[in-house]
C-alpha cells in the first residue's frame, strides 16, 4: 500500500508542472527621459479587442475578459506602468470603425496588411499561429496540397487571407467557401468536404468538443498568421514603447502563453497509438492492484463498522426522539398563540403559558376548568356541536371570533381555531386563541381613515381618483373616484367606476389620442402622469381639465397612481386669449417691420437716385469750372480739387447710406448677401469669416431674405461687441422643407439662461424668427463659444 501511494504521488508530480501555466511576468524597462515623459502624460491607454476565443473572450457572469491577447496586454501594461481601458467588439470591422472614430489607442492580435497600414503602426510579431490542414483520423500520413485534385473538396473560411493565398498559389484545389472554422469542420464531418483549413488556435478550441473528436492534423498550409500589436499612427512613441516591451518579455513566457491558450490537442494522423496503449495497460494494472488492496482492507473493517453503526443508530434514534420531544414542548410553551387541549366534556387538560397569560391566570390554574368559565355562552350543547363539526372536518380547523372573560372580569377579543387531535387512546380538541385587540383597533383606525379620506375628497374642488395595477403587465383600473365627479362632469362616482367608463369616457374625441399617449407612457414607465385637454360633461358642455397623478410602488409589485382632475376652463380661456393677443401683436410687429423695410428701400432708392444725380451734376459743373477758369488763378485750382474730393466723399456717403438702408446685394439672393456681409465684417474687424452657402441661388421671399439678413447683421454685431472671437463660421443650407442659417464663433461664450430677456439683441432676433414662422436655438457655455441656429420654412 505505501508503494502504491508513492507511485501515485510521483505521477501527480510529473503532471502538475504542465498544468501550472501563468501569464507572462512584467519585466522592468530602461526608458529614455523622453519616453518616460510621454508615458507620464498618457497613464491610461484604451485597448480594443475582437471577442474571439481563445484570443479574447468575455465571462458574462463576472464581466471579465480573458484570453491570450488579454494576458499579453496586461504584461505589457505592467512593464510600461500604465492602466488599460478595455473595449470589446464583435468583429474586425467594428474595431476599425472605433479606431477611425478615435475611441481606442491600440489593439492586440492583428495581422499586418496594406489596408491596415493606413490606420495602424504595427509592432514586431509576438506569436506565430500556423494554418493547419485537418482531415479524418483514418487518413494515412501527411498530405501535400499540390497532389490534391478536383475530387478532394477543401473547406476554408472565406473571405480570408488564407483563402486568397490558396487561390493564388494552388490552382488545382477545389475550394469550398464557408462562413466560419466551425462550419468548415462540420462540412468535413458530414462528408461535404475531404479536408478543412483552420488555424491552430481555433482547432485547439474546437477539437475538445465531442462532435470533432475523430479529426486529425494532416498537413500545414504554409501561411502562418503573425500576430502583432497595432497602435495609433499619430502616436509613434507608443509603437516604439510597445516594441521595447515585447523585446523585454522572456521567450519562455511567450511560449508558456502560447501553450496555455493556443495548444492544439488534435493528434496528427501519423502518430502511433502504441505508446498510449502501453500507458493505458500500465495504468489499468495499477488501478487493479489498488482495487484489490482496497477490497481486502474493506473486508477487514466491515465487521467492526457494522457493529459500531448499529449501536450508533440506536443511540441517535433515542437522542433524536428525546430532542424532538423537548423542542416540541419548548415551542408550545414559548408560542405567542394560546393553546388549550380540551376533552369531550369541555374541561381543559393542558394550557401553554401564552393561554394562561391571555386569560390572566397563574401557571397551572387553567387546567381542569371548563371552557364555560372563559366563554359563558359556550354551554354543553354548543360545545358538543363544535366537537362533532371539528371531528368530521377532515383536519380542516374551524374559525370564529368571540370574547373571552379574563380572571379579573375583563373582556378579551380573540380569534378561535378548533382542530381535532387523537393522541394514543384519547381524543381532544386543540383550541388556538389569538388576541385580536390590536387588529380591531387597526380596523377601526382604517375605517376612520377611509371616512376622513372620503370627506376630504368630497370637498376638494375637483375629481380625486386612484389607478391600480396589481402586478407588472396587468391591466390597470380605477380603484377609487371621489364624489366630486358629480359637480365636475355631472356623473356619479359609481357610474364612472363601471368597467367600460372611467375618466377616458369623458375625454373629447379630438383629445383622446393625446390622453391615451400620456397615460400609456406613464403606465409603461411607472412614472407620474400629466395631461391637459378637453372633457365633456353630462349635458354635453365642454370643459378644460388638468390631470396630475403621482406613481407609487407598493409591496408585491402593486403600482398605484393617486391623482386629481382640476377644472381649468377659466385659466385656459385666459391662456388662449393671451396667446391670440400675442399672435396679433406679433402680426402687427411683422407688418410694421415690413413697412419699415419698404420705407428703408424707398429712402435708399431716393437717396441713391436723387442725391446721386445732384452730386453728378455738381461734379460736372466743377469740372467745367476747372476747364474754364483754373488756368487764370492758381488758388482756384486748389479750391476746385478740394471740392472734387468733397464730392467724392459725398458719393461714398450716399452709397453707404443706401447700402445700410437696403443692401442692393439682396437682389442677387440671400447666399450672395451673406457672403458680402461676411467680407465687410472681415474688413471692418480683421476677424476671419468662413462662409458656406449653396452653389445654386435660393428662391426666397423678399421678406424672409431681409429678415434673415437683419438677423445675421445683429448676430455679427453681438460677436463684435461681446464674443472676443478669433474665427466666425457662417453656414446656410437647405434641410428638407426648411432653410437653416448657423452662426458659430470660438469666443468666450455665455449662459443663455442667465441672460434671458435682458438682452434686447437676442429678444429682437427671436421675435424676427417667430415672425418668419421659424425657430431660433442658442447653444453656448462660458469659455466654449456660441452657436446660433435659425430655421425658417421655405414655403
Amino acid at each position: 500500500m505505501p508503494r502504491l501511494l508513492r507511485l501515485c504521488l510521483l505521477l501527480c508530480g510529473l503532471c502538475l508542472p504542465h498544468l501550472a501555466l501563468a501569464a507572462p511576468a512584467p519585466v522592468p524597462l530602461e526608458l529614455s527621459a523622453e519616453q518616460q515623459a510621454w508615458l507620464a502624460a498618457h497613464r491610461q491607454l484604451r485597448v480594443g479587442v475582437v471577442l474571439q476565443a481563445p484570443y479574447a473572450q468575455l465571462d458574462r457572469r463576472v464581466q471579465k475578459l480573458s484570453g491570450a491577447n488579454i494576458e499579453l496586454m496586461e504584461a505589457l501594461a505592467a512593464a510600461l506602468r500604465v492602466e488599460l481601458e478595455w473595449h470589446s467588439y464583435a468583429d474586425q470591422t467594428a474595431l476599425e470603425a472605433a479606431r477611425r472614430a478615435g475611441h481606442i489607442d491600440l489593439a492586440p492580435g492583428l495581422s499586418q496588411t496594406p489596408a491596415g497600414l493606413r490606420l495602424w503602426l504595427f509592432s514586431a510579431p509576438y506569436m506565430r499561429v500556423p494554418q493547419l490542414l485537418v482531415g479524418e483520423r483514418s487518413s494515412a500520413g501527411s498530405i501535400d496540397l499540390e497532389q490534391l485534385g478536383g475530387a478532394d473538396p477543401l473547406a476554408v473560411r472565406s473571405p480570408s487571407a488564407v483563402a486568397d493565398f490558396l487561390r493564388g498559389t494552388y490552382s488545382n484545389l477545389l475550394l469550398q467557401p464557408v462562413n466560419s472554422e466551425r462550419q468548415a469542420l462540420q462540412h468535413l464531418r458530414a462528408g461535404q468536404a475531404k479536408y478543412a483549413v483552420i488555424d491552430a488556435a481555433q482547432l485547439g478550441r474546437l477539437a475538445r468538443e465531442a462532435e470533432f473528436a475523430g479529426l486529425a492534423v494532416v498537413g500545414d498550409v504554409g501561411l502562418p498568421q503573425l500576430l502583432r500589436v497595432a497602435s495609433r499612427r499619430d502616436w509613434p512613441q507608443l509603437s516604439g514603447l510597445l516594441d521595447s516591451a515585447l523585446r523585454a518579455l522572456p521567450a519562455k513566457d511567450l511560449e508558456r502563453l502560447r501553450e496555455r491558450w493556443l495548444d492544439t490537442p488534435a493528434p496528427r494522423a501519423d502518430e502511433s497509438p502504441a505508446l498510449w496503449r502501453s500507458l493505458s495497460l500500465l495504468l489499468a494494472g495499477l488501478l487493479l492492484l489498488a482495487a484489490l488492496l482496497l477490497v481486502w482492507q474493506r473486508r477487514q473493517q466491515q465487521a467492526l463498522e457494522r457493529r459500531l453503526r448499529d449501536a450508533r443508530q440506536a443511540i441517535e434514534l433515542r437522542e433524536a426522539a428525546e430532542e424532538a420531544l423537548r423542542l416540541t414542548q419548548f415551542s408550545i410553551d414559548q408560542s405567542t398563540v394560546g393553546i388549550l387541549w380540551v376533552n369531550w366534556d369541555s374541561h381543559v387538560r393542558y394550557a401553554n403559558r401564552a393561554a394562561e397569560a391571555m386569560l390572566g391566570y397563574a401557571a397551572g390554574a387553567v387546567v381542569e376548568r371548563p371552557l364555560r368559565d372563559f366563554e359563558p355562552n359556550l354551554h354543553m350543547d354548543r360545545w358538543l356541536n363544535l366537537w362533532r363539526r371539528a371531528r368530521g372536518s377532515d383536519g380542516e380547523p374551524l374559525h370564529f371570533e368571540t370574547e373571552c372573560r379574563r380572571a379579573d372580569g375583563g373582556a378579551l377579543p380573540v380569534d378561535v381555531a378548533l382542530s381535532f387531535l387523537r393522541f394514543r387512546q384519547a381524543e381532544y380538541l386543540v383550541v388556538y386563541l389569538t388576541d385580536v385587540t390590536e387588529r380591531r383597533r387597526a380596523l377601526a383606525a382604517l375605517r376612520e381613515s377611509e371616512a376622513r379620506l372620503q370627506g376630504i375628497a368630497a370637498n376638494v374642488p375637483g375629481l380625486v381618483f386612484r389607478l391600480e395595477r396589481p402586478y407588472a403587465g396587468a391591466a390597470v383600473d380605477f380603484a377609487f373616484i371621489s364624489e366630486g365627479s358629480e359637480s365636475l362632469v355631472g356623473y356619479s362616482a359609481a357610474s364612472l367606476l363601471a368597467p367600460d367608463r372611467g375618466i377616458r369616457s369623458l375625454v373629447h374625441p379630438d383629445d383622446r389620442a393625446s390622453y391615451h399617449r400620456t397615460q400609456d407612457q406613464a403606465l409603461l414607465s411607472d412614472s407620474d402622469w400629466r395631461w391637459q385637454g378637453r372633457i365633456l360633461t353630462r349635458d354635453g358642455a365642454q370643459r378644460w381639465a388638468d390631470i396630475k397623478a403621482s406613481a407609487r410602488h407598493l409591496d408585491g409589485g402593486l403600482v398605484v397612481w393617486d391623482g386629481i382632475v382640476w377644472d381649468i376652463s377659466e385659466n385656459k380661456r385666459i391662456e388662449l386669449e393671451l396667446a391670440d393677443s400675442r399672435a396679433q401683436l406679433r402680426e402687427l410687429s411683422a407688418h410694421l417691420e415690413s413697412v419699415r423695410e419698404e420705407e428703408k428701400a424707398r429712402i435708399a432708392r431716393e437717396v441713391h437716385d436723387e442725391l446721386g444725380q445732384v452730386l453728378t451734376v455738381l461734379k460736372l459743373e466743377t469740372s467745367m469750372c476747372e476747364l474754364a477758369y483754373a488756368a487764370l488763378d492758381p488758388g482756384l485750382q486748389e479750391r476746385l480739387n478740394s471740392m472734387k474730393r468733397l464730392i467724392a466723399q459725398l458719393f461714398q456717403l450716399v452709397r453707404d447710406v443706401a447700402t445700410a438702408l437696403r443692401p442692393p446685394i439682396l437682389d442677387a439672393g440671400i447666399g450672395s448677401a451673406i457672403e458680402w456681409q461676411a467680407r465687410r465684417f472681415e474688413a471692418r474687424t480683421q476677424i476671419p469669416c468662413l462662409v458656406e452657402v449653396p452653389e445654386q441661388p435660393l428662391v426666397l421671399a423678399d421678406a424672409k431674405a431681409i429678415g434673415l439678413f437683419r438677423i445675421l447683421q445683429e448676430a455679427l454685431t453681438n460677436v463684435l461687441r461681446h464674443a472676443q472671437a478669433h474665427t466666425v463660421e457662417l453656414r446656410l443650407a437647405v434641410e428638407g422643407a426648411a432653410l437653416q442659417l448657423s452662426v458659430s464663433d470660438d469666443g468666450q461664450g455665455f449662459d443663455p439662461a442667465a441672460v434671458g430677456a435682458s438682452s434686447f439683441g437676442l429678444v429682437g432676433m427671436r421675435e424676427r424668427v417667430l415672425m418668419l414662422g421659424g425657430s431660433l436655438v442658442i447653444a453656448s457655455r462660458p469659455g466654449e463659444g456660441t452657436q446660433l441656429t435659425i430655421r425658417v420654412p421655405l414655403g
